[in-house]
């Protein structure tokens, strides 16, 4: 079952977020031959997504917008997951969630 954790991003900035990878002692995950994904949409059925950028290293997942990319995100609420595919092919679910963009002022 995926971990549930909420973030927020602020609109025209540049954003990173870790999350941890641990086994079930805690312990940190190998992450070697792993890759990331991760895409928020304004639903789960909508046809439009923002794809974060995933880097992968032991025990952590980091996933990044740029401030470009966070500046052409409509300030509102979205939902998003990061799922690691393992070099055998096997896909998890690791963390979901809700985003909330919050509106840029400076521009």
């Amino acid at each position: 079952m995926a971990q549930k954790t909420n973030i927020t991003i602020d609109q025209g900035t540049t954003f990173t977020y870790n999350f941890t990878v641990s086994d079930t002692n805690g312990d940190p995950v190998d992450l070697s031959g792993y890759t990331a994904n991760s895409q928020m949409r304004k639903s789960y059925s909508s046809s439009n997504a923002t794809t974060f950028t995933c880097a992968t290293s032991t025990g952590q997942v980091t996933i990044s917008l740029t401030a470009n990319q966070t500046a052409n995100v409509v300030a509102g609420r979205y939902v998003y997951d990061v799922e690691l595919t393992a070099a055998n092919g096997a896909v998890t679910r690791h963390v979901e969630g809700i985003v909330t963009v919050t509106p840029q002022v400076t521009r």
